[in-house]
């Protein structure tokens, strides 16, 4: 007889073939979360790419935040429009309590200086957890699939033994089709669970590549915002 996974599968027991359809369920959710992120870290990095071009173009910070906007994929553009927003802020409430031709002393300085790095690092945190949403699930694949299929495995050797007992023959025509039809479950696992591993951790890679893109930014718009509150001091 030709080794036909589908058949080992349809003849294999109730546990057997539940075991197999939850193996189904987490490979459709894991590659359907591989395509997703591939999409979205593609857009990731072709926006961000485009907003830093513009950013150090602009003469003027409010042009950037105008042209910010347009790019709702560009981690760097949110931390940017959150910084500026978190600037706006603070410069209207001071023009309403001290006029808006009252120099500013170093206190002020500092202060806003804290706000505006408070405002950036939770826009950091938000976009890295918005980012890394759902990569878990992969890993958690990774690491339960194999288990789910071992399971399957052994549950399917039981099974074949207990008929082995019930025949009273143990002859290689009565075991090996019962321990075939066992051992897919574990190729099915580990089948689940290898691009599951290794997509995790490509994408966990990028992650941090792009948290450490953000930081790199970070620092450049803080410095540039010090740099003009000298200058204006």
């Amino acid at each position: 007889m030709q080794l036909s996974i589908a058949n080992m599968i349809l003849h294999a027991g109730p546990v057997g073939q539940l075991v197999m359809l939850v193996l189904l369920l987490f490979s459709v959710i894991s590659w359907s979360i591989v395509f997703i992120k591939a999409r979205l870290f593609k857009k990731v990095s072709s926006d961000s790419q485009d907003f830093l071009e513009a950013f150090w173009s602009s003469s003027k910070l409010s042009d950037a935040y105008d042209t910010a906007q347009d790019y709702e994929y560009s981690p760097e553009a949110t931390i940017f429009s959150a910084g500026f927003s978190e600037l706006q802020k603070i410069n209207k409430i001071r023009s309403r309590k001290d006029g808006s031709n009252q120099p500013e002393t170093l206190d002020m300085q500092m202060a806003t200086m804290d706000n505006l790095k408070r405002a950036i690092r939770k826009a950091e945190s938000q976009e890295i957890t918005e980012m890394g949403k759902y990569l878990p699930f992969l890993a958690t694949t990774g690491s339960a699939t194999p288990f789910i299929g071992l399971f399957g495995t052994v549950w399917g050797i039981m099974a074949s033994f207990h008929d082995i007992g019930m025949r009273g023959s143990a002859s290689l025509a009565v075991v090996a089709p019962g321990i075939s039809e066992a051992l897919i479950a574990t190729a099915a696992g580990l089948a689940v669970a290898i691009p599951a591993v290794i997509f995790y951790n490509y994408f966990a890679n990028k992650l941090t590549y792009i948290d450490g893109e953000m930081q790199n930014f970070s620092t450049d718009f803080l410095n540039l915002v010090e740099r003009d509150m000298i200058g204006r001091g």
